[in-house]
């Protein structure tokens, strides 16, 4: 039953951004761009409300930077003020360690948007006339958004949304639904293209041409390379990277830089580390500026674009690597007792059979990334189970307006002398 005039108080904001409120029947609704304290007129429909009228705004309301707010569905949280909007994605952090019963002390959030995202995926969907449809999702919808510009794009992405939509537009012939992964490099614009299946060849060399006219690096059609201008390059510290087409990146070069800089001090003195689900080699490559590094990761491509680049820059430690899927086949303790130190990054899946092996050996030093604070905090629990201190965690801020937060937590081997302390001090 669909209640058009529900007069709602706002009690919190959820982990997905959305104001949350008792509803007419006890229940609670949830509200996209309503805020804490607020009181809101909604459209409510079951658990979904649709915000009509802001009735008493919060203290903490500000106005919204973009003017598609609301509208584009990229962004779920520009109208709270900055210090509230801290405490909030701080809170998932706090409340994801809570609940999995982990005592930590949490950081204040880590600003770390920079420039800007130097990645998106924009989507691309095609009308009865064959005319494509480039932008991000609608609010609530599967329509499009289409924009020229997006403020939380780096400037390296200009000219991102005008490629895509040309690439798109080469492709309307095929008439399904597309993404297009762009990714800013020093080099130029990467872009890799998914759902399109095979091109013919004419469709091809209709892409070529986008990429000439566009001055891209890259074009990709799900990882197949179709013209590379020239290679696109990314920093790791001092080390120059040329990534397999779409891979992962951090979203910011700022966000990468505020986590990797933790795990290189709290790495300081380590002699032998270890970097698990390394991707291209974001740690490792600052790590082996003082330190021999082994990788570990799934993805050859990826790991083998990393081992390139530590081999063709001057001065780094000697850094090597293994294709391992490390979900099926963690590395053991036995094989973690080499290291002084070891990292690990894994999808938002998390890594629990990695952090049961990872509790069960002596490292004296963990540093564990993510960007979901529910897995982190099930990662992190088995470390502390297995002998582990948390010395700290830090959430950061690289998803700007968004409802996801990456955090770094560092965890010390306590000793055998030191539990008995602890134990005598409880």
């Amino acid at each position: 039953m669909i209640d058009l005039n529900a007069h709602l108080t706002i009690e919190k904001l959820t982990s997905r951004g959305e104001g949350m409120a008792p509803g007419p029947s006890k229940s609670p609704v949830f509200v996209p761009f309503a805020l804490p304290g607020e009181e809101v007129l909604a459209e409510v429909d079951g658990e979904r409300g649709l915000l009509i009228e802001v009735l008493k705004p919060s203290p903490n309301r500000v106005a919204a930077p973009c003017p598609h707010f609301s509208t584009c569905g990229g962004c779920a949280v520009q109208t709270l003020s900055a210090a509230a909007y801290g405490e909030w994605k701080r809170g998932l952090v706090v409340d994801a360690l809570r609940h999995a019963g982990v005592v930590a002390d949490v950081a204040p959030l880590r600003a770390a948007w920079g420039d800007g995202r130097r990645r998106a995926t924009f989507h691309a969907r095609f009308d009865a006339r064959g005319r494509a449809h480039v932008g991000f999702m609608e609010a609530r919808s599967h329509t499009i958004f289409e924009l020229d510009a997006c403020p939380i794009l780096a400037p390296d992405m200009a000219g991102a949304l005008a490629a895509a939509r040309e690439i798109a537009q080469a492709l309307a012939g095929n008439e399904k639904p597309l993404d297009l992964v762009v990714t800013a490099s020093r080099t130029g614009l990467d872009v890799d293209l998914r759902g399109c299946g095979k091109l013919d060849f004419h469709t091809e060399q209709a892409l070529i041409a986008v990429a000439q006219q566009r001055d891209l690096a890259r074009i990709s059609n799900h990882g197949a390379v179709m013209i590379e201008r020239r290679a696109p390059e990314v920093l790791c510290g001092r080390a120059v990277v040329t990534p397999p087409p779409g891979n992962f990146l951090q979203a910011t070069a700022a966000g990468e830089e505020a986590l990797t800089s933790v795990v290189v001090e709290a790495f300081s003195g380590a002699k032998k580390c270890a970097d698990l689900f390394s991707g291209t080699g974001a740690f490792a490559l600052r790590l082996a500026e003082k330190a021999e590094v082994f990788c570990a990761e799934s993805d050859a491509a990826a790991l083998n674009a990393c081992l390139r680049a530590a081999n063709t820059t001057p001065g780094l430690r000697n850094v090597t690597g293994e294709a391992r899927d490390l979900f099926m086949r963690p590395v053991l303790p036995a094989e973690l007792e080499k290291f002084d130190a070891v990292v690990f990054d894994p999808p938002r899946a998390g890594a629990e059979a990695q952090a049961r092996d990872l509790a069960r050996s002596s490292v004296p030093k963990i540093a564990a990334v993510s960007c979901n604070p529910q897995t982190f905090a099930r990662d992190a629990r088995l470390l502390v189970a297995g002998g582990y201190a948390v010395e700290s965690v830090i959430p950061v801020d690289q998803f700007l307006y968004s409802p996801h937060v990456e955090l770094i937590g560092i965890f010390a081997k306590v000793s055998a002398r030191a539990k008995k302390k602890r134990r005598l001090l409880g």
